[in-house]
Order: C-alpha cells, then structure tokens, then sequence
C-alpha cells in the first residue's frame, strides 16, 4: 500500500499537481477528462496556483487569486502555465499566470501571496445545518435515477471525484422546484491528504469550482439535467483567510444574490467543522436558456 493508501481516485488527482517544470516560469500539467469532454475549470485554477507558487519565495502562502475563463480546453491535452512575476516585496509576491493550450491562452489567472503576519481576527459564523452524518452525497443520489440522466451530462454526473460533496439541501434535478437562491454542501477530500499545506489550497481550488454557478438556478425552477440549459464559469476569485485541512469535513455555503442577462452571481463561504471561516468565493456564471429565443 502506498502512503495514499488504495485510492486511485485521490491519487490520480493529486498526480495532476504534479507540474513539469520546462523552464524558470513555465511548467506543463495534464489534462483529466471528468466527462465533460473539456477541461473542468477547477483543474485549472488548482495548477496554475500550483505553477505559481512554484515561482515563489518559501515562507508565503497564497492569500487571493482572481482568474477569467477565456476558452474552452482540451481534455486530452497537456496545459502550459506561463508564470509573470509581477511582485516580490518585502511581505508580498504577486504573480500573473497563463494557461495556453494549443498556442493560445485559455485562461489567466493573478495571485497574490503574503507572509504570515499578526492581526486583527474576526469572521462570519456558520450557517446552523445538519452535519454530514447521514446525508447522502451527490454520486449516490445520481444513482437513484441514473436511468432518467440525459445522456449528453451522464459521464460527468456518475464520474467518481476526488472529493465527496454531500448536499445538505439537494434539488431534484429532474423535476426542480423553485426555491431561495441559497446552498449548504459538506464537502472533503475521499482519502488522508499529505500534510503539505498547499495542496489542501490546490485542492480547495479545485473544489470550489463545483456547484457554485448552479446557485443561481434555484430561484427559477431549473437544472443543468436539461438540454436548454448551459453553465460555464466565467471568472472566479477565491480569498484564503485561515488554515484547513481538505481531509476534514467543510461546509461550502453558497448563495446567488443576482441574475440578469446571462449570467449569475454567485457568493461562498466555505467553514471548518467547527464553524470558523477559511476562505471567500465569488464566481460570475453564463447561464443560457436557449428556450426563450
């Protein structure tokens, strides 16, 4: 048994993290196919933190980064992080990074990194919910009615993830109900995580890609099950406040205050067990319903 133990599936997530270095500020990383049959958004995010902080002074951790999605990747091929290293201060590095696939950029991303300092200390408090105990996650409600998945969303709704999301709220995505824009997943990853830091943060990255964008659907009665609807991210900003552990439970309270003209705006918090804030989401989401051309 390796030191992750039997499972495949976290490894073979944490092997996307493992970037080949080409030169000083640019590395390569593969590609994974979820069954969306292009790059899922969080990969990115997740490796292009990691390019970055492969370019950064030992002693600073990632405090913010704000990326756009520009193009659609290619699953079945590598990704190329080009690195600009915009900042190195005193307490303060900022980096600018590419993803180019193909000759042309698929998305940019700037991050900044800080080091540890003494502060003033405050932050929300966790939403009270039911914990994770009991709940079913989102694979085994896909289960139930697999039978009824269109077959264009079915690879990528039974694909077995890295993490397991266990919605304390969950919507039938088959006949959706119209409800307050407002979501609570538990949410951690599927097996002992290293004790690297940074990769908790990569893998929080990539984590917190999923779900977010479909908040906005809530108040109109709709899923991203049906065919006259599409969700792509746009951009997303993550703020990473205090220590975690992506191997515990969080809960990544989501809520959507906006949505006009294509598009939803979505807010989330993601809390430790025991309800201390870790990190701020914000993500703009494309939100087409093609049945009211």
């Amino acid at each position: 048994m390796n030191k992750f133990g039997e499972n495949s599936v976290l490894e073979e997530f944490l092997t996307l993290l493992k970037l080949e270095k080409i030169d000083e500020n640019r590395f390569i990383g593969q590609s994974q196919d979820m069954g969306y049959r292009r790059v899922f958004g969080g990969q990115v995010l997740g490796q292009a933190l990691c390019a970055a902080y492969r370019t950064v002074p030992s002693g600073r951790r990632v405090h913010s980064l704000h990326a756009y999605f520009q193009k659609i990747g290619d699953a079945t091929k590598p990704i190329v992080y080009e690195i600009d290293r915009t900042q190195d201060g005193k307490k303060f590095s900022r980096r600018r990074i590419v993803a180019i696939q193909k000759g042309c950029a698929i998305f940019n991303m700037s991050a900044s990194f800080q080091i540890d300092e003494l502060g003033f200390d405050h932050h929300d408090k966790a939403p009270k919910v039911v914990g994770p105990e009991g709940l079913e996650n989102e694979l085994e409600l896909a289960e139930k009615v697999k039978h009824r998945i269109p077959s264009a969303i079915r690879d990528r709704v039974l694909y077995k993830k890295a993490i397991e999301m266990r919605p304390v709220n969950p919507i039938n995505p088959i006949s959706p109900d119209k409800r307050e824009p407002k979501r609570y997943i538990w949410l951690k990853a599927i097996g002992k995580m290293p004790d690297d830091f940074m990769v908790h943060q990569y893998f929080l990255a990539w984590a917190s890609d999923f779900n977010l964008g479909l908040t906005s659907l809530y108040p109109h009665g709709h899923s991203f099950w049906e065919p006259d609807i599409q969700v792509a991210s746009l951009d997303h900003s993550i703020w990473f406040h205090r220590d975690f552990r992506m191997d515990e439970w969080l809960l990544y309270v989501m809520e959507s205050p906006n949505a006009c003209k294509g598009r939803g705006l979505n807010y989330g918090k993601i809390y430790t067990r025991e309800g201390i804030l870790v990190a701020s989401v914000t993500q703009e989401t494309l939100i087409r319903y093609y049945a009211l051309k």
